[in-house]
């Protein structure tokens, strides 16, 4: 059973007091940045946030296919039977580094973001030529450049991508953790900001990252508790 696709969207499950902080004011901009006559109808503001959260994961999922391109290389250079047991350690312990970032243990992982100011510095003026987002168009471009917004989490995220041998497994794996990450995203934008308090606390943020650590450690142990479980017994020759 391959736990990679639940442990992404899990990790952008739980991840969800990083994506208030870091993503929060980002939606509540864009909320109010609606038309009047959308924000006042629910179920319209609603298909707008979904739309923008589309295209974010659509950039995911492109970010995905790259780098699991780069792991089927890999893989190649590694041969296919080491090779990807370390490709899988190198995941494992990438997810762990995020549980870790997220309990605020490790806040230097955020450095990992700066890869992508180079191409932010290129895309976020697209972005500014978007607003005000008044149609659906718009607001599937803008998801597409809020994509690739400099966030070590999904910078972190992505690295890991590496692990998986092809453009097809890495996209799907990045997609399955954006998607993960709609209800809290979607959330901060229906309420405008006011979940940033929830992010704040400390304590919640720590069980958080302690959930995650432990996700990442299940990787590494599962491979082994399924040889174990699947492996034949050995038989005794009673008679002798």
């Amino acid at each position: 059973m391959d736990l990679s696709l639940p442990l992404a969207f899990t990790v952008g499950l739980f991840s969800s007091l990083h994506c208030v902080g870091m993503c929060g004011g980002i939606m509540g901009a864009l909320s109010y940045g609606l038309l009047p006559e959308t924000r006042n109808k629910p179920p319209r503001m609603l298909l707008f946030l979904a739309v923008y959260s589309l295209g974010r994961i659509a950039s995911y999922g492109v970010a995905g296919g790259l780098m699991g391109s780069v792991g089927g290389r890999l893989l190649e250079w590694l041969g296919p039977g080491q090779g990807h047991r370390w490709l899988q350690l190198s995941a494992a312990l990438i997810v762990v580094l995020i549980g870790l970032h997220i309990a605020g243990w490790l806040p230097k992982l955020a450095q990992v973001e700066r890869i992508g100011v180079p191409l932010w510095n290129r895309l976020e003026p697209l972005g500014r030529r978007l607003m005000p987002v008044d149609t659906l168009i718009r607001a599937a471009a803008y998801g597409l450049i809020w994509g690739w917004l400099p966030c070590g989490l999904v910078y972190t995220m992505l690295i890991s991508t590496a692990s998986h041998a092809g453009p097809l497994s890495g996209a799907t794996y990045m997609i399955a953790f954006g998607l993960g990450t709609i209800p809290a995203v979607m959330a901060t934008g229906l309420l405008a900001g006011r979940l940033f308090r929830l992010a704040s606390v400390p304590y919640l943020k720590a069980t958080v990252g302690v959930v995650i650590v432990f996700l990442g450690l299940l990787t590494l142990w599962y491979p082994e508790l399924l040889e174990l479980k699947t492996a034949p017994v050995p038989v005794t020759d009673v008679g002798n």
